[in-house]
């Protein structure tokens, strides 16, 4: 399984950042995706989740109204696209799924990609 993240950036307070994660190495169309955000001196923390077809998505507080989580499964990739960005969102980005073989969870994490909003 591999998981890789994309887009993240230096932009100012009130723009926008669409991240990607392309996947790899399972069947991607089962399994919900999720976005968590890391900022320094901070826990890991769940920012967006999508179902497995994109029917459902759930969102922090923090960012209801302002991020979208998307995919498209024939391009194995989920999107989260982040608007009206302020300094608070400043942090690395991951994607991340959880998938159950033989009875087994497992979860796979990408590498991050670092977004800072900033002027």
């Amino acid at each position: 399984v591999q998981l890789v993240e994309s887009g993240g950036g230096l932009v100012q307070p009130g723009g926008s950042l669409r991240l990607s994660c392309a996947a790899s190495g399972f069947t991607f169309s089962r399994y919900a995706m999720s976005w968590y955000r890391q900022a320094p001196g901070k826990e890991r923390e769940l920012v967006a989740t999508i179902t497995s077809a994109g029917a459902s998505t759930n969102y922090a507080d923090s960012v209801k109204g302002r991020f979208t989580i998307s995919r498209d499964n024939a391009k194995n990739t989920v999107y989260l696209q982040m608007n009206s960005l302020k300094p608070e969102d400043t942090a690395v980005y991951y994607c991340k799924t959880r998938t159950v073989v033989g009875g087994s969870a497992l979860d796979y994490w990408g590498q991050g990609t670092q977004a800072t909003v900033s002027s």
